[in-house]
């Protein structure tokens, strides 16, 4: 399988997934929102007090599936966000782009872990 899907796609699948659920009722901007921070604090927590040598075994086993599992649970709630709040997912991404670029240029950033400001 690739990563083929279209952002469309992805949330058309969700639309008609919540939908067969009736959960509008309960994904409204905040709760969402929560949902979103508590999926990524739960890919978080795999990587727990793990070295880096730890994480690269653990990428490399079949506990990787967790690492999957937990990245399509945070997408699902930023599809579904942009989908129920009417947001293009590709343009929002592609300015913000933009935006990176000039608060870390190339000649700045290149090798840097800097925050823009520290520069």
């Amino acid at each position: 399988m690739t990563d083929a899907m279209t952002v469309t796609e992805f949330k058309d699948k969700i639309q008609a997934y919540c939908e067969a659920r009736n959960w509008d009722q309960f994904h409204g901007i905040k709760d969402l929102s929560i949902g979103l921070v508590t999926e990524a604090c739960e890919l978080l927590e795999i990587f727990r007090f793990k070295s880096e040598n730890e994480i690269e075994k653990l990428m490399a086993s079949v506990d990787k599936k967790r690492v999957e599992e937990e990245l399509a649970d945070v997408l699902f709630f930023v599809m579904r966000i942009a989908e129920k709040y009417k947001i293009n997912l590709s343009q929002a991404f592609l300015e913000k782009m933009k935006i990176n670029a000039a608060k870390y240029p190339v000649e700045k950033a290149f090798n840097s872990n800097k925050k823009y400001d520290e520069f």
